[in-house]
């Protein structure tokens, strides 16, 4: 059956020419629970994230990137390039009828490569939530090469991690710290593929709670992770630290002579933890997590990439978790069939290399947003960088209002706004047939 699916994802995809290193490596990171207000170059006035300064200052900033809420919305709306009530099963799970950028890219010739937070097999209270439907294993989802916290077994994912790998299965790393190992997997995969393409996609552990102490702290070596601490206080350490392993994965290609072929990607899962307060521009924000407001869907977003992007450029268009997919294919010189292959984004491409036109840049960003998990309310709505209008009919100006706290009246919008929230109300009812 895994040959037959790899047969028709090659039918999918148009090849230019013979598999060559002239595709470019691809390692997309992803952050867990970071909102965009984390970050110094957002605004922060206290966390310190030195690499992801020099990629920015090396690379591209976005300025108007949305995630879905919640992590295991996100994540499969990521990996498959398809909104929400498309294939969307249930927290934890990840459809393993669904095809993922993991099983594209390796159809295109890639060495394929997942280290980090899986959460995407479902545990029983998952399976029972989602209907009785079951999730995937990395291994079909089209990764070759893992390392992975939480496939079938929970365990810590930071001090003493429990960790599951392709070659030695699942073990315990009793003092170690598990985002580290994470990347020292990753590093060995990049070693043993210098001359031929490869994806690598890391969903970190960080900066998720339990918030604990990082390798850095003096309180690491006596921390018990059985204890369960969990201080927002903390939170700034775990920046820190999410932000060294992206130096580490940075300096790695550097050192390995292939950074001027390799694509980094950088984003949030989500909006950042309700229990963490950030100060930005001497405005305190709080993280909204699973909610549907700015705070919940906004994240950062980093492109690095030497030679091609432009340094320090600024991207301020909307960019949604489904353009992910067309935009990886796009880089690896794959055609996409429109008949063939579906996908629900717009590739940015693009504009990575500064050629922008209408499009290849979005309008709007709709997001369909069933969590089934905990007390998240279902929505659904569509928004741009200044209005949002959800299926209910509530409209709410986003600069204004970032906890959307005072809907508007249509009527009262000036007529320019109204000719907005016109469309977004057909784009809804077009969406959702």
């Amino acid at each position: 059956m895994r040959y037959a699916f790899l047969i028709i994802c090659l039918y999918f995809l148009s090849f230019q020419g013979v598999f060559s290193q002239e595709q470019p490596n691809i390692i997309l990171i992803m952050a867990d629970d970071l909102g965009y207000e984390a970050l110094a170059a957002y605004g922060n006035d206290y966390n310190q994230t030195p690499h992801l300064d020099k990629m920015i200052a090396g690379g591209m900033k976005f300025e108007n990137a949305h995630s879905m809420p919640l992590c295991t919305p996100s994540r499969v709306q990521l990996m498959t390039g398809k909104y929400n009530f498309r294939n969307y099963k249930g927290f934890g799970i990840l459809d393993p009828k669904e095809t993922t950028f993991g099983h594209l890219l390796k159809a295109q010739g890639y060495a394929t490569c997942v280290v980090g937070k899986w959460q995407l097999y479902g545990n029983a209270k998952q399976r029972e939530l989602a209907a009785g439907q079951g999730g995937s294993l990395p291994l079909e989802a089209g990764f070759d090469n893992y390392r992975l916290w939480q496939v079938k077994e929970l365990g810590s994912r930071y001090k003493d991690p429990l960790l599951d790998t392709r070659e030695t299965g699942v073990e315990m790393f009793e003092g170690k710290y598990g985002p580290d190992l994470f990347v020292d997997y990753l590093e060995t995969f990049m070693e043993k593929n210098t001359t031929n393409p490869f994806f690598a996609y890391f969903p970190m552990v960080l900066t998720h709670d339990p918030f604990e102490p990082i390798p850095s702290s003096v309180a690491f070596s006596d921390y018990d992770p059985k204890t369960r601490l969990n201080d927002p206080e903390l939170f700034p350490d775990m920046v820190k630290h999410m932000d060294h392993l992206v130096g580490r994965i940075i300096k790695k290609i550097t050192d390995l002579g292939i950074a001027e072929n390799t694509l980094i990607l950088f984003i949030g899962d989500n909006g950042t933890d309700r229990d963490v307060t950030s100060t930005v521009n001497g405005v305190l924000l709080q993280g909204n997590k699973g909610y549907t407001n700015d705070l919940g869907t906004h994240v950062p977003m980093i492109a690095y990439w030497p030679g091609k992007i432009k340094a320090g450029s600024i991207n301020p268009n909307l960019i949604d978790f489904t353009d992910f997919v067309p935009t990886l294919m796009e880089a690896s010189g794959a055609e996409m069939k429109g008949d063939k292959f579906f996908t629900d984004g717009i590739s940015f491409y693009p504009q990575l290399l500064g050629n922008e036109n209408p499009k290849n840049k979005r309008e709007w960003i709709f997001c369909h947003y069933v969590p089934n998990w905990g007390k998240f309310e279902p929505r659904t709505f569509i928004h741009n960088t200044e209005l949002k209008l959800y299926k209910n009919g509530e409209i709410y100006q986003l600069k204004e209002d970032l906890y959307e706290k005072k809907a508007v009246k249509k009527a009262d919008l000036d007529k320019k706004s109204q000719k907005v929230i016109r469309s977004f109300e057909k784009v809804l009812t077009r969406n959702m047939q």
